[in-house]
């Protein structure tokens, strides 16, 4: 899973993209201008937003961006009052988490909104003899733990929750390496290769599948 944390104060910042780090990985953002950007050309399955953000706030941000992604977006805030939850929720906001915050409770409305918008999210993937724990990032094969590192990880991660859909080269590139990145689109064949490789050794290559001029997909069927 990959997220974005927009939040100005970048203690707390930290903090939050430290708890998320049992689910995945997070971009920050630090002001609201700098957000609505990452937001717009990045691929995240969830923001954490702050309301009172410096050059653009929390809900002119969300306003906009609702205008072209459905991304969801839990708001954290010391606005604790009835009408700033309204007006967040009005706005398109999934949920509303006041400060200061238990990081537990965090985590619990994180996970309970990727169970809703996503069919696939679980804390483990398993089909036939191979075993994914998202948590502890651990590949098992016919009980033995394969090591799968970095981007390899990252990818495999990415086209198993986002199983039996073809992702294209594009999206995979924007999601691993970023919009902003200087690496051409060109590298995730080389990953992709790579992991085909590696998945071979154990005869789990035939889930991960090439669909021609325009990107792969990891099916649950073994074919």
């Amino acid at each position: 899973m990959k997220f974005l944390v927009v939040e100005d104060n970048e203690t707390l910042n930290q903090n939050i993209r430290d708890v998320l780090t049992k689910l995945g990985n997070s971009d920050a953002a630090y002001d609201g201008e700098e957000g609505l950007y990452m937001a717009e050309h990045g691929s995240y399955d969830l923001i954490v937003l702050d309301l009172m953000l410096p050059k653009l706030n929390g809900f002119d941000l969300l306003s906009r961006l609702r205008k072209t992604s459905v991304t969801p977006v839990i708001i954290l805030t010391a606005l604790d009052s009835t009408d700033k939850k309204i007006e967040g929720l009005k706005l398109g906001a999934d949920d509303y988490l006041a400060k200061p915050f238990e990081n537990d409770e965090l985590l619990a409305r994180v996970e309970a909104i990727l169970r809703r918008y996503n069919n696939n999210f679980t804390t483990k993937y398993v089909n036939g003899n191979l075993e994914l724990d998202f948590a502890s990032k651990m590949l098992k094969i016919d009980g033995e733990y394969v090591k799968l590192a970095g981007k390899m990880y990252d990818i495999v991660e990415y086209l198993i929750r986002n199983r039996n859909m073809i992702i294209s080269k594009e999206q995979l590139f924007n999601r691993i390496w970023g919009y902003n990145s200087d690496t051409i689109v060109t590298v995730t064949e080389v990953y992709v290769s790579n992991i085909r490789k590696l998945l071979d050794k154990y005869n789990v290559k035939p889930y991960l599948k090439t669909i021609k001029n325009v990107g792969y997909m990891w099916s649950d069927k073994f074919e």
